[in-house]
């Protein structure tokens, strides 16, 4: 029986994470297939039902708009994910023939901005921004507190609907101050750390007013879209003198914990892997 697992979304074709996790199996010698598929969050307890008929399993990435959606299709919630109520991991565990494969919720978002943002040498973020409100932003608020913010400005295009942000803020003990994104240009300009996790281009206004506030002296921007790339804000950032960390890090940070958990090769997963996940999307190979 060949093993499977796949990237879960809508839209989803421009998804890295196939590339990501077919060299990583490769790389240990598993068969374990890899695919993108486009579900949406309607469709998605259909689709969870299908998976749970078949054998072979191992795991499912998820991403926009199914992280707090999949929380209602687990058997459990483990980590930080039941904690902020927002999961992009299922790992399936147990034993195919003896149908007890349990589907088990994690989030390995947070882990991927931190060692993102860590890696750009923004340590501690006192002064932080998230631009977006959805479950990607819950897991920024959780790495933020790991990261040493005392409180974070959240900006939204809806401030009625940042209710995974509020939540993540009220469980890790964070303060937040939830603005229009209208008003987030001199804030963001101003912040140590920034993360976008607004959908590709969504931020391009923004990026416009950045430009035309000027020079800055350092901060940090994850912008977690990376497709297309450099993307408009990314730029705007750079050209003001700030480091700019590109989406691609953190997909690969977070998805090195999803191979960990679908491969059930945790020691097995090192630096050559690591190496090899780099080579597949052209991120230049780091220290881990």
């Amino acid at each position: 029986m060949r093993l499977r697992a796949a990237v879960l979304g809508h839209p989803i074709s421009h998804s890295k994470s196939p590339a990501l996790h077919l060299a990583a199996y490769g790389k240990l010698g598993i068969d374990i297939s890899y695919t993108a598929v486009d579900v949406t969050a309607q469709a998605l307890p259909d689709f969870m039902r299908d998976v749970r008929a078949k054998d072979g399993w191992r795991g499912l990435s998820v991403t926009m708009p199914l992280k707090t959606a999949m929380m209602s299709e687990v058997d459990e919630v483990r980590g930080v994910a039941s904690v902020l109520r927002v999961v992009n991991t299922v790992a399936f565990e147990g034993d195919d023939a003896s149908n007890a494969v349990r589907r088990i919720g994690y989030n390995t978002d947070v882990a991927g901005i931190v060692n993102a943002v860590r890696n750009a040498g923004a340590v501690p973020a006192p002064a932080a921004v998230i631009l977006g409100g959805g479950g990607t932003s819950a897991a920024a608020v959780a790495a933020l507190k790991d990261l040493g913010a005392e409180s974070v400005q959240i900006f939204v295009r809806d401030t009625g609907r940042a209710v995974e942000a509020r939540t993540a803020a009220a469980a890790v003990g964070l303060g937040i101050d939830v603005r229009p994104l209208a008003e987030a240009a001199a804030h963001t300009a101003s912040a140590d750390v920034v993360i976008s996790t607004l959908p590709p281009r969504a931020a391009d206004g923004l990026a416009g007013e950045l430009a035309g506030i000027g020079a800055r002296t350092g901060g940090v921007l994850l912008d977690v879209a990376y497709d297309p790339w450099p993307s408009r804000i990314a730029s705007a950032w750079q050209a003001n003198g700030g480091s700019v960390v590109p989406g691609l890090e953190m997909l690969l940070y977070q998805a090195v914990e999803q191979v960990r958990l679908f491969s059930r090769l945790e020691e097995e997963v090192n630096a050559a892997v690591i190496d090899v996940m780099c080579d597949a999307v052209g991120l230049p190979r780091r220290a881990f």
